[in-house]
């Protein structure tokens, strides 16, 4: 764990980083690709924020991690919410903000951190994201 001295900023990071880890360890990278664990984590978190409702998106936030939620939100502009996307177009839109090749392709990276993120959320909230999203993405979502 970090040290910070200061223990609820510790929790914080620790948290974060037991996330990121999760998506290495299921993706099959090293730790010392964690900037590629956190351009997946954000370019999938954007892309679904994106893609919810203003209010679905906020009660989707309230649930994360105090870090990973700073992420989430940065640079959202709900005035442009939701923005309708298929299942390919979700995918698509993560490869353009992912930028690394890596096994298995966008799916699978996209299912790994969409897994990772089911640990923090309540299953009624996860149960209300999936219901708000068309099947083809819906579908995505473990």
């Amino acid at each position: 764990m970090s040290e910070t001295t200061f223990s609820s900023f510790d929790t914080m990071v620790d948290k974060a980083n037991r996330l990121l880890r999760d998506i290495e360890k299921a993706n099959g990278w090293p730790k010392e690709r964690r900037k590629q664990s956190y351009a997946a984590l954000r370019a999938v978190l954007h892309r679904l924020r994106d893609r919810l409702s203003v209010d679905g998106a906020a009660h989707l936030g309230a649930q994360l991690p105090t870090l990973i939620r700073g992420v989430y939100y940065d640079g959202w502009k709900p005035s442009e919410t939701p923005v309708k996307l298929s299942g390919e177009e979700f995918f698509q839109r993560v490869r353009d903000d992912f930028p690394y090749a890596v096994d298995g392709g966008i799916e699978k990276v996209v299912r790994t951190v969409l897994e990772a993120l089911k640990h923090y959320v309540s299953e009624g909230e996860w149960d209300h994201l999936k219901s708000g999203l068309p099947n083809s993405l819906a579908a995505v979502l473990p």
